[in-house]
């Protein structure tokens, strides 16, 4: 099984990680060329591009000015500890134990506009570059061209020829990738709540459960569809009526 999920804004590069084992990302070479074009731009074309406060801009100005190869253990931090959103929440990586986060690394894939696709322990350092950015790199006009077809022809390397792939991540993370050359079909996990008496996608909730989902799939070595239907973390329940055969939807 291979899991595909978002990065998260929110960065946390202060916390000590349970494990001291890093890797390094596949894409280091392409995420060099966009660091190169955004320490060109100013804090206030930063905050312009991006649709981000003066302040925001200017934090970000210097953490592109500070981004520099090579990774180390000293300057950088691993992936799925550095990020610190509502799907990491979720996941609640810093809980694992040991053996579970080497499964982790071997199954998850973070989507990323700076780092393309990393696995958990793949090193970053901090940044902001979210992947529906209209960063123009050379002819390239946006990051959906930037990146092309490289991370669909990563996954399809990494992918067996009957494996699951679930997709975890959010509309504009998931665009990056091409389905239809994809060696294997998607399954989509969707999630919703009752509010007022109607059932409906709620983005917090939603984001926590997509990493809930995974936590789940790891705690209980899940490897088919059946056992995908088998999640109730948090009150959530698999719904056959609202469900295709691509899109499993959970209840609560």
């Amino acid at each position: 099984m291979k899991i595909v999920i978002s990065p998260a804004k929110s960065l946390d590069f202060e916390t000590k990680t349970p494990t001291d084992n890093y890797t390094e990302g596949l894409f280091m070479h392409e995420a060099e060329k966009l660091n190169a074009v955004l320490k060109k731009k100013t804090p206030k074309k930063l905050s312009a591009l991006m649709s981000i406060s003066l302040k925001l801009g200017e934090l970000n100005w210097q953490r592109n000015q500070d981004w520099q190869l090579p990774f180390t253990s000293v300057n950088a931090k691993q992936a799925v500890f550095s990020f610190n959103g509502d799907v990491y929440h979720g996941l609640d990586a810093y809980s694992l134990s040991i053996d579970k986060i080497e499964q982790l690394q071997n199954k998850l894939k973070i989507l990323s506009g700076q780092y393309g696709l990393l696995k958990p322990l793949d090193l970053i350092q901090p940044y902001r570059l979210e992947m529906g950015t209209k960063l123009k790199v050379g002819r390239r006009g946006n990051l959906y061209q930037y990146w092309g077809d490289k991370i669909t022809k990563q996954l399809n390397l990494e992918l067996s020829d009957d494996e699951l792939f679930i997709n975890l991540a959010s509309n504009e993370y998931f665009k990056v990738i091409k389905p239809k050359l994809l060696k294997v079909p998607v399954i989509t996990p969707i999630f919703k709540d009752y509010k007022n008496g109607t059932l409906k996608v709620i983005s917090f909730f939603a984001k926590k459960a997509r990493g809930l989902m995974v936590r789940y799939i790891i705690d209980n070595n899940i490897e088919t569809v059946e056992g995908l239907k088998g999640f109730n973390y948090e009150g959530y329940a698999f719904d056959a009526n609202l469900s295709l055969t691509n899109e499993l939807v959970f209840t609560r």
